[in-house]
């Protein structure tokens, strides 16, 4: 018997689920607080944390809540009477904040946390980095992207077979979709299946990490060279620093005139002290005309409201936040960085993917408040404040110099706005743009040219379906209308595989085996097909999300995350 989901809240994010679910067969009810048109069946109306409501969806039945809205309370707020009402019900919660996420996974049962940001991320940076992603896979403590290989008549694939394929560690083959007839990925492999012109095949490919460490003198030699940034954080300072330093000469050369006796040391030190309110040498001046002494007088009003001025710029440059404004605008790189413009969920995660794997970074973020700031700051990337439509702010992270430009504000005529400057400048830029409407952006791709046009709920929703159908999950994709996922299962005595050869089995349920980990060791390539399971192994392979089914009557607990 297929599963009985529910999602609650369906926004951009949840109807996206709710509609994956349907089109992959399974049993879903959606939750929403006010009416959808077009959606009078399969849908509760009411306040999404009344019991009444999660009753009237069935919650006492179902296996599996899914959490979709973007309200963290509320949905916290769901979980809690979700369990009051069915305490095995298993939970897939969306929730930014990981931490909190991990320490509730760790505390209930059945509960796996998910964030729109953390599954979208990833694909934004392999598009910046010149992949052309659907996709990801965790495995190996790495996160893989998940491309399309279409096989036309120039592809360097075609005429090979695909079990010249099989066994490259740096590449997992995940699904076959042959252009003609329906044979699944093993059977193409083990039977020596060609691919012809027209076939799709799904790659992992393992993500390679460039050394990010750099010797101190280069970096230092990048800040001295990058002064030029100084006029726009630092003018104020110079134009005060210069005015008190032309009155300290004007009153200098003003007591050397008047008395000749007045050595010129004496009387800098006299104007020093005088203008400072430091005082000192007051001989200077008690025997001076009473218009020297008017003078001086004169000065001192003058230098008290410089030196005020002076301190609070100084304060205000090194306590304050424009002192790591310049300091940002300094050491951005000259070449070869990706900018990316807008410090939100999605911003902050790039940002940490592209560092991660050893890439210069920029950020432009016009907010100075942003709770973010201080985040990537601690990674030691720079940050630009200002508005990233501006050609001054751009051409201020070297974009001309950059390999990529990723417009990722929560804002998208804003990320619009903001390619469309970047082209202007460098009509060569890969830019890569955030957009929530799939079907602009795709449109927005071809007609603006740019490298790649991505919507988040379109990259996470099908992560959450996948989960919400069986486990946790390690990766997934669309290929077509086809939902697939990667998962790990374990082995138990009642396990649907246990026994079975991997070929044999995955021949028939139409799975395709990565990996097995068994009496610590792990098994690769031609030897899982070989491999007979037993109980204990975990077998990481993907699947046709419609075909879950077999393992639905697995029990959630022995379906396990790498």
């Amino acid at each position: 018997m297929k599963p009985k989901i529910i999602v609650c809240g369906l926004g951009l994010t949840g109807y996206k689920i709710f509609s994956l679910l349907r089109q992959q067969g399974a049993s879903v009810i959606g939750i929403h607080a006010e009416s959808i048109p077009g959606e009078d069946y399969d849908v509760v109306i009411g306040e999404l944390r009344a019991a009444s409501t999660l009753k009237a969806a069935g919650i006492q039945e179902a296996q599996t809540l899914v959490l979709a809205g973007e309200d963290e309370a509320l949905n916290l707020a769901i979980l809690t009477q979700a369990r009051i009402l069915n305490p095995r019900i298993r939970i897939i919660n969306r929730l930014f904040n990981t931490s909190l996420g991990d320490r509730l996974n760790q505390t209930l049962a059945d509960h796996v946390t998910m964030s729109v940001a953390a599954l979208a991320a990833p694909v934004f940076a392999f598009a910046a980095l010149g992949s052309q992603a659907i996709g990801q896979l965790r495995l190996f403590n790495q996160t893989w992207p998940i491309h399309e290989e279409h096989i036309d008549e120039m592809h360097p694939w075609i005429g090979r077979k695909l079990a010249d394929l099989w066994d490259d560690r740096s590449r997992m083959l995940i699904y076959y979709l042959p252009v003609d007839g329906q044979i699944d990925l093993i059977s193409a492999v083990v039977y020596g299946q060609k691919l012809q012109i027209g076939d799709r095949l799904i790659v992992g490919t393992q993500p390679s990490v460039r050394t990010s460490g750099k010797p101190v003198l280069p970096k230092l030699f990048k800040v001295l060279t990058n002064f030029q940034q100084f006029p726009q954080y630092g003018q104020p300072i110079a134009v005060v620093t210069l005015v008190l330093l032309i009155t300290v000469f004007v009153a200098t050369l003003t007591y050397v005139c008047v008395d000749a006796k007045i050595s010129v040391v004496d009387s800098l030190y006299f104007s020093v002290g005088m203008i400072t309110g430091a005082g000192g040498n007051e001989k200077v001046a008690e025997h001076a005309p009473d218009s020297i002494k008017i003078f001086t007088a004169m000065m001192m009003l003058l230098g008290a409201g410089v030196i005020g001025i002076c301190y609070a710029l100084l304060n205000d440059f090194v306590l304050g936040t424009r002192f790591k404004q310049f300091w940002d605008a300094a050491r951005v790189p000259g070449r070869s960085h990706y900018i990316v413009c807008g410090l939100g969920g999605i911003g902050v995660q790039i940002v940490n993917q592209l560092h991660t794997h050893g890439h210069e970074v920029v950020v432009i973020e016009r907010d100075a408040n942003n709770r973010f700031l201080n985040t990537v700051r601690a990674l030691k990337v720079p940050v630009i404040q200002g508005d990233a439509s501006l050609s001054a702010t751009l051409k201020a992270a070297n974009v001309d110099k950059a390999d990529a430009l990723l417009a990722v504000t929560s804002d998208d005529m804003a990320n619009l706005e903001i390619a469309l400057s970047a082209k202007g400048i460098a009509p060569k830029l890969a830019v890569v743009v955030r957009n929530q409407d799939p079907h602009f952006a795709s449109q927005a791709q071809k007609v603006f040219e740019f490298d790649a046009v991505l919507s988040p709920t379109e990259l996470a929703a099908p992560s959450f379906a996948a989960a919400a159908l069986g486990g946790r999950i390690l990766g997934n994709g669309i290929t077509g209308d086809s939902l697939w996922i990667a998962l790990a299962t374990m082995i138990t005595p009642g396990h649907p595989f246990c026994g079975k050869r991997v070929q044999e089995s995955a021949m028939d349920a139409d799975f395709v085996p990565l990996y097995i980990e068994t009496n610590c060791q792990t098994i690769h390539g031609w030897d899982v097909l070989e491999t007979c399971l037993s109980p204990g192994d975990i077998l990481y392979l993907t699947m046709p999300a419609n075909r879950l089914e077999q393992l639905w009557r697995v029990t959630p607990s022995q379906l396990l995350a790498s």
